[in-house]
């Protein structure tokens, strides 16, 4: 069979088994949910080394650690934060308004999942969705279709020896373009959950299915006089150089207040950062990206090392990132874009006024509704950056990569960031379990309808007999007038 129709009828199939798995699992339990997700998040957690070093070797992205710490992140802590959730029956009641909140599922949840996260957000999705007492059928990129299926099934796995039916959780293993087209508009699929580039995440939102999407994160980071230097340094960095920039909340330019810039640069330097020259600068510039706009996928979650090698200069061995110098921002300028790499851009500004203009700019350029850092210790600043961007995650004194996920902050722990409306999306929160649940409302009469309500009121007259007979007269002329006789 021809691979496209092969996979056409695999995502059917997957689908038509999934909706009759979720005919039984939406009987279920809190106790029954609650059992299969934790025996789920136990097994996520401890295939987290092996399927992390999976992803790393059939992507060619980021650092097999830190793909293990985001599967932990995926199965451990997405568990802990939904684990006390009630998504079965009534889930609030509220005596004063006499008013029943009771969970109800979706249904069949349709998961897009990116190659840059493929295994943790594999974890991610399936728990939330369960938890939520739907069933999912995920849909991997072609380049991580092996190890986005090896996580789904463990916890598939998982999930049945504990009492799940079978095809509750499914991932397609013939990937193409049409077989996830045909699974995102299966009539039988409610819900389309999509983490990845920008062509997939419009894609699930013009199928006319609900969808939850995600934007691109042009995050900027503005270093204020008041900052702990030696903190922000040390975090940027490390932050930056994590799993090589494959999260899209990594911080992709710092704007440094010009008192403490040349301090953070030192600072920075010795936590691995090279600063190119202007010729480096001007030959990444070159490289990263493609006359169209769009990233060079070879250099995407590759280490320091390697896209210097690739664009024709040497870093030293420690260096873990790479700092470009810019003025620009916008068309003019394409490092002031999103990066999935370890390339940063540095700008230096007069004051948190100024650092505040730049970052809306970046965020203009490409991040519109997903995250803003800031380090500072002036709460005055640090409040105006909360009040003024155009975004739903502003993040304080604390990395971006770690940050705007939940591992380092207290937002919801999630792998599928919101923009909102500004940013192509239909909720800015970060995506967990009760989002994937809708709400039915049993409510009691609290007030006695008005008196008015009550009464019949006058009934308008009908049309008299002569208007009839002008109307049917009119339509019968224009009827012969149209038609010879």
């Amino acid at each position: 069979m021809d691979k496209d129709l092969a996979s056409i009828q695999e995502a059917r199939d997957a689908v038509k088994a999934a909706s009759e798995a979720w005919k039984i699992w939406s009987k279920a339990s809190q106790t029954e949910v609650d059992r299969v997700c934790a025996a789920m998040a136990e097994a996520g957690y401890n295939a987290s080394d092996r399927l992390g070093r999976l992803a790393h070797e059939e992507t060619g992205y980021g650092i097999a650690a830190h793909k293990k710490l985001k599967n932990e992140f995926g199965s451990k802590s997405v568990w802990e934060s939904i684990r006390d959730l009630k998504t079965v029956g009534v889930i609030r009641h509220d005596p004063d308004r006499r008013l029943y909140e009771i969970a109800w599922p979706m249904g069949v949840i349709a998961a897009l999942i990116p190659s840059t996260n493929p295994t943790s957000t594999a974890f991610f999705k399936i728990l939330i969705a369960v938890k939520a007492r739907n069933a999912i059928v995920l849909s991997p990129h072609p380049s991580a279709a092996r190890c986005t299926y090896e996580a789904t099934q463990v916890m598939a796995q998982a999930a049945e020896r504990v009492g799940a039916p079978r095809g509750l959780i499914t991932c397609l293993q013939q990937v193409s373009l049409e077989g996830t087209q045909a699974l995102m508009t299966h009539r039988a699929t409610a819900l389309i959950l999509a983490t990845g580039g920008t062509p997939m995440v419009r894609a699930a939102h013009s199928t006319g299915k609900p969808a939850f999407g995600v934007g691109p994160g042009n995050v900027p980071v503005y270093v204020d006089r008041t900052a702990d230097v030696e903190k922000a340094a040390r975090y940027i960095v490390a932050s930056k150089a994590f799993d090589c920039s494959t999260i899209c909340a990594t911080e992709q330019a710092v704007i440094a207040d010009r008192p403490i810039a040349r301090q953070l640069a030192e600072l920075m330097r010795a936590e691995g950062a090279y600063f190119t020259s202007d010729a480096e600068t001007a030959a990444i510039r070159k490289v990263l990206f493609h006359p169209d706009g769009s990233i060079n996928t070879a250099l995407v979650g590759k280490p320091a090392s390697y896209i210097a090698g690739y664009t024709g200069f040497h870093v030293p061995e420690r260096a873990r990132i790479l700092v470009t110098p810019l003025t620009q921002i916008g068309k003019s300028e394409p490092l002031s874009y999103e990066k999935l790499t370890t390339v940063l851009g540095w700008y230096e500004v007069d004051g948190w006024e100024q650092g505040c203009d730049y970052s809306i700019a970046l965020i203009e350029t490409g991040g519109k509704g997903h995250t803003q850092i800031i380090y500072a210790q002036d709460e005055r600043v640090i409040m105006a950056f909360g009040l003024e961007k155009p975004v739903f995650r502003i993040l304080v004194n604390t990395m971006g990569t770690l940050g705007a996920i939940g591992l380092t902050t207290g937002v919801m722990p999630s792998l599928t960031l919101g923009s909102g409306g500004i940013g192509g999306a239909i909720t800015g929160d970060n995506i967990t379990a009760y989002h994937l649940i809708n709400i039915k409302r049993l409510a009691y009469e609290l007030r006695s309808p008005p008196l008015e309500a009550m009464l019949p009121g006058e009934v308008p007259a009908g049309p008299k007999p002569e208007e009839i007979e002008r109307i049917v007269r009119q339509v019968v002329e224009e009827i012969l007038a149209n038609k010879p006789v």
